[in-house]
């Protein structure tokens, strides 16, 4: 069940433009199921401004234990999305384990910190065995190339020369995707895709990695629609507070 909520009902019935009737504020009327997009009070992506973050270091560490895994590079209409099929490993919550399912990128950000947009979005989309979500973000500003999108190059040019909607890429080790900082937000939220789903556990790695602007280009341009942006609109942070884990001194 919870497989099927993280998955799209129809990738070709949203878009993100407000001028065709399927646009970020109308996915709530689509279908009955993605209600929550617009009556929802837990949305995101929200901007984690410093009047609503709260230091602290009781949280610990993000607890990664990914592994290779094959993988498939995914069309899914509005972003490129690097599934992985077999088993990635996973990330620890809260002594919860969430398996490692996919990753996928927007841009601009979805999220802002202080009102700053960054100019790329990744997302690492967790799954816990009774079908709890928890997201890793990282934001990438434009700079030096990322070496996980550089190994990954070859394959995106690839899929932008076809219509067809995926390309095994092999063996993926998911440690490629680097943090660079043990410093994280974190808040609850959704899915920022239909169907919207909430209680989501968001970690946000606070350091803005680089990226440069022909690895954004081709993340966009292999997808082949006509947007050239795939970013959700900041939603109401309501009473929600966001949470910054900074670990002690005496930590190494």
């Amino acid at each position: 069940m919870a497989k099927l909520q993280m998955k799209l009902l129809d990738e070709s019935e949203f878009s993100y433009s407000e001028n065709n009737g399927r646009g970020p504020s109308r996915w709530g009327e689509i279908h009955e199921e993605w209600g929550a997009c617009s009556n929802g009070t837990m949305q995101s992506p929200i901007d984690m401004f410093n009047q609503r973050v709260q230091i602290v270091s009781h949280l610990g560490k993000l607890k990664r234990s990914y592994k290779p895994a094959n993988a498939t590079l995914r069309n899914r209409g509005h972003d490129m999305m690097l599934r992985f099929d077999g088993e990635a490993g996973a990330i620890e919550i809260n002594g919860t384990e969430y398996a490692l399912q996919q990753c996928h990128w927007h841009s601009p950000s979805e999220h802002t910190i202080n009102g700053r947009r960054f100019d790329l979005e990744a997302h690492l989309v967790h799954e816990s065995a009774d079908g709890k979500i928890a997201v890793i973000g990282i934001m990438y500003k434009i700079g030096r190339p990322d070496p996980f999108l550089l190994s990954l190059e070859e394959h995106l040019t690839a899929i932008t020369d076809t219509t067809e909607a995926e390309r095994a890429v092999g063996v993926i080790n998911p440690r490629g995707i680097k943090f660079g900082s043990r410093k994280y937000y974190r808040y609850i939220g959704s899915l920022t895709v239909p169907p919207c789903t909430e209680n989501v556990v968001w970690s946000f790695v606070q350091k803005v990695r680089t990226v440069t602007s022909e690895q954004v280009r081709l993340l966009r341009v292999a997808v082949h629609d006509d947007s050239d942006t795939n970013a959700r609109p900041l939603q109401p942070i309501n009473e929600r507070w966001i949470q910054l884990f900074r670990p002690d001194d005496k930590e190494n």
